[in-house]
């Protein structure tokens, strides 16, 4: 009787322990692909934003010479 009760708790604890490596690496893999995707948007975010500020910072140099064109 205590030998298969043995046996039993080793194959409970061997499944229990396989079970959360298993689950580790599963959360571990949807942990990186989650902060690849949010780099990925952060990336086009920056992108996007230094697009706007050169167009709007040559605007403003065409605005400016234009202006000092016109005083002159």
């Amino acid at each position: 009787m205590g030998y298969l009760l043995r046996v039993g708790l080793v194959s409970f604890f061997t499944g229990a322990a396989t079970s959360s490596f298993v689950g580790l690496y599963i959360l571990h893999k949807d942990y990186k692909v989650a902060q690849e995707s949010i780099a990925q948007q952060m990336k086009g975010l920056h992108e996007s934003l230094d697009q706007r500020i050169s167009s709007l910072e040559k605007f403003k140099q065409t605005e400016v010479s234009q202006h000092a064109e016109a005083t002159e």
